[in-house]
């Protein structure tokens, strides 16, 4: 028995903001073309006034159900992950479950992982499936940066989207669909933590080390004129970047070898949707051919957590992913973190 994904599903808000839109309001001297050409990004969507990640997420696993994956009634556990939870407490999950209508007798926890969160849930659902705890998890990845990202900071706004996805995963065999209907098995993960990076990607205040208060509200303007402060989002991009370059290549190497296989072995390699500039660069420096690394973020940003199962079902509909293929998934980033995994298209 494995544990395969079945289904996923997205959901991105309403609001819409375009690169033309950012180079008015910023009139900093960024042009929309400057922007697309740094970022890749087009577009964002950007939740409503009151529009929490978890409000993108139910919607994300409605759609899900829609479209027939399964019902509410036959999810075993749910896992959220989110750096943009509903309140201090309670789990956010357990707010989902009500809402989604899903049996009190599931399980339901909330996960706070960035980037490389929906590979690190990927390995969670597994071992929930495998060790019979459950025959059908709800895996929802959700986040509104949008929140935390100061109107005049330029080193994040032109990046970063609001946006939710919805991943069902079964244990293989539970359905009685064809296999080429579903998603294939997810193979050995690889993990990685380095928490001497935390300070390069990091919102300082809100939390128990340092509640918010007028100190931390009061805003400055770096030398490269991006204004934020302690309540708002901060990256460090060039050490983001050179995190990236140094992990990526690594963890690809070692979820190769973990999974018996060579680069040639993989048709697709779907990783975070960080940025064009950093997804070249990395792909670059590996070698992989254009024709089998899978870039989609031009109308949606970097949505953080949800950026590959995005990816996945866009690759889908575009008819990049197909059945028979190996596809290998590379989360990286707040944390520092870093997850790799491959799955089998049934």
């Amino acid at each position: 028995m494995n544990a395969r994904i079945r289904h996923v599903a997205y959901h991105l808000p309403q609001a819409v903001s375009t690169v033309e839109d950012l180079a008015r309001e910023m009139n900093n001297g960024w042009s929309a073309e400057k922007i697309v050409r740094k970022t890749g990004i087009h577009a964002r969507h950007i939740a409503a006034p009151g529009e929490c990640a978890s409000d993108l997420a139910c919607a994300a696993a409605r759609a899900l159900f829609a479209e027939a994956a399964c019902t509410p009634r036959e999810v075993d556990f749910l896992l959220f992950c989110t750096q943009s939870p509903d309140y201090l407490l309670p789990t956010t999950a357990c707010l989902l479950q009500d809402r989604l209508g899903l049996p009190t007798t599931a399980g339901a926890l909330d996960f706070n992982l960035g980037c490389s969160g929906f590979v690190y849930g990927l390995g969670m659902a597994k071992g929930l499936l495998l060790t019979g705890q459950a025959r059908k998890v709800l895996l929802l990845t959700a986040d509104t940066y949008s929140r935390h990202v100061h109107p005049g900071d330029k080193s994040v706004r032109t990046l970063f989207g609001d946006g939710a996805a919805a991943t069902l995963i079964e244990a293989s065999g539970v359905s009685a669909d064809s296999a080429d209907e579903a998603l294939g098995s997810i193979g050995q993960m690889v993990y990685g933590t380095d928490g001497a990076g935390y300070k390069n990607l990091l919102i300082a205040s809100g939390g128990a080390r340092l509640p918010r208060c007028a100190e931390t509200a009061r805003e400055c303007t770096d030398k490269f004129g991006n204004t934020r402060s302690q309540d708002h989002l901060f990256m460090d991009g060039p050490e983001i970047f050179k995190f990236t370059m140094q992990v990526v290549p690594v963890c690809v190497n070692e979820t190769l070898t973990r999974n018996g296989l060579a680069m040639s072995d993989v048709d697709l390699f779907v990783f975070h949707q960080a940025n064009a500039y950093m997804l070249e660069s990395l792909r670059q420096k590996m070698g992989i051919p254009e024709e089998r690394f899978y870039v989609n973020m031009a109308d949606c940003g970097n949505t953080v957590s949800a950026t590959i199962p995005i990816a996945l079902r866009r690759a889908v509909d575009d008819g990049r992913l197909k059945p028979g293929m190996r596809v290998m998934l590379v989360g990286y980033g707040v944390g520092y973190s870093w997850a790799g995994t491959v799955l089998q298209w049934a």
